[in-house]
């Protein structure tokens, strides 16, 4: 997606702070922090959100939430505890259309 935010880091195209990736899946700080800790999980394939999820991509979902996991532990927020959001469409407040886990930590969560 040649308009995708999203698929120019990934890409190297536009500048972020990368945390972790590996083939399928990477993970940076997001620019407009929710809490002391706030990072974007998502996969490196362009998906817009759940709704383009198919049974194919099935084990890349578990392989966002291990990573969440591993990006908990390694944030110092896996003990104290973590919040993870996908935004899903346009009125739950996805403003970036590729799929993306936001974990936050560091503070408590207001819900």
């Amino acid at each position: 997606m040649n308009d995708c935010l999203f698929c120019k880091i990934i890409a190297g195209e536009m500048p972020s702070k990368i945390e972790y990736q590996d083939e399928e899946v990477i993970v940076f700080h997001d620019i407009n922090p929710k809490a002391p800790v706030h990072l974007l999980i998502l996969p490196k394939e362009h998906l817009k959100n759940i709704n383009d999820f198919s049974e194919k991509e099935g084990s890349l979902g578990d392989k966002l939430f291990l990573t969440a996991k591993k990006m908990a532990k390694k944030m110092n927020v896996d003990k104290s505890g973590y919040r993870l959001v996908i935004n899903n469409g346009l009125d739950a407040g996805q403003e970036i259309n590729h799929l993306h886990i936001h974990l936050l930590g560091g503070k408590r969560q207001e819900f």
